[in-house]
């Protein structure tokens, strides 16, 4: 079973958004990563955003860094008490030694994903100003408009050390010319509270998109469950304009050869106004009890239309949907 070929719908052709770059062949979020997925023919290429010690924004995932990077290795006692080395801690100077690897279990150093790219190279961690230039001057180079899709990380956590992580951010993007929703940017975060201080205290005119999690995950103080509903979701659409749910939330299957069970939050985001584009489509990694890529394409394309997915092969994806770069 395939997916429907990309049809125009009340957002536009649906998007496909590679997932801190093509993560499932290179190590997330390198520069290398953002160049094949740009090549592979994503639409938006995603950038997680964290600040340093000294306030640079920088592109990485995680609020730590040795389950990515050989941190243990060059900064051998630099962990705090709770045993992990965090990027706040560390100088741009300092990050910029280190090298970025394919994910890890940090206590046992087992791959998360075995099958993927684990050569040990001089993969850099960089700024998000140096790869907003680099996506500029791989669309300028190839003729593309291949746009961004930027994540403000865990704006709580920075805000307790004395940092505006989200003013930051804002304050980069604008300075690369994307500022309003007619640019090809998206930016996105898992704080409910902080994305609608972004619209309204910061005056960000940028499509935002609220992520959606689950309420045991605890990330901030948002109440998932609550966005969820169609009451939450007429609130997040006077703020943001669209959510980006977690897959299982759009749709999940009881065993491998049951029908997909689509849930309603796709058509009543889409009666609230708001886009979908739900996270994260791995081969290596399918939503429980999923059969193959295809039928998960099929689920969420054809009978849950979602307006764009985050996914770990650019490819994949793009193949399923009928695109070719």
């Amino acid at each position: 079973m395939s997916a429907s070929p990309s049809t125009a719908g009340q957002f536009g052709p649906p998007i496909v958004i590679a997932h801190r770059g093509a993560s499932g062949y290179l190590p997330e979020h390198t520069l290398v990563a953002k160049a094949y997925a740009h090549a592979l023919g994503a639409d938006f290429l995603e950038q997680d955003v964290v600040l340093t010690r000294d306030d640079v924004p920088v592109v990485f995932h995680d609020l730590v860094l040795e389950e990515v990077t050989d941190v243990k290795r060059l900064f051998p006692g630099r962990q705090r008490a709770d045993g992990h080395w965090y990027v706040i801690d560390l100088d741009y100077a300092d990050i910029g030694r280190l090298s970025v690897h394919e994910r890890v279990a940090s206590s046992t150093g087992a791959p998360a994903y075995p099958a993927r790219f684990h050569e040990h190279l001089p993969l850099r961690i960089r700024s998000l100003a140096e790869e907003l230039a680099f996506v500029r001057g791989l669309n300028a180079a190839t003729g593309r408009r291949t746009g961004v899709y930027t994540e403000v990380k865990s704006p709580a956590f920075h805000r307790a050390a004395g940092k505006d992580l989200s003013r930051l951010v804002v304050a980069t993007l604008a300075e690369f010319g994307y500022r309003s929703r007619r640019d090809g940017a998206w930016l996105q975060c898992f704080d409910a509270t902080e994305l609608a201080r972004i619209r309204l205290e910061l005056r960000c005119d940028l499509r935002l998109v609220q992520l959606i999690g689950e309420n045991a995950w605890a990330e901030a103080a948002t109440d998932f469950d609550l966005l969820r509903g169609r009451e939450g979701l007429a609130h997040v659409a006077g703020y943001a304009d669209g959510i980006g749910p977690w897959i299982p939330q759009v749709v999940r299957w009881r065993s491998p050869a049951a029908t997909a069970e689509v849930t309603s939050l796709v058509a009543d985001a889409h009666a609230a106004g708001l886009a979908v584009h739900p996270y994260t489509f791995r081969i290596d990694q399918l939503p429980e009890n999923a059969p193959d890529p295809a039928t998960v394409h099929h689920a969420l394309f054809g009978a849950a239309g979602v307006d764009g997915l985050f996914t770990d092969f650019t490819d994949v994806t793009l193949a399923l949907l009928g695109r070719r770069a």
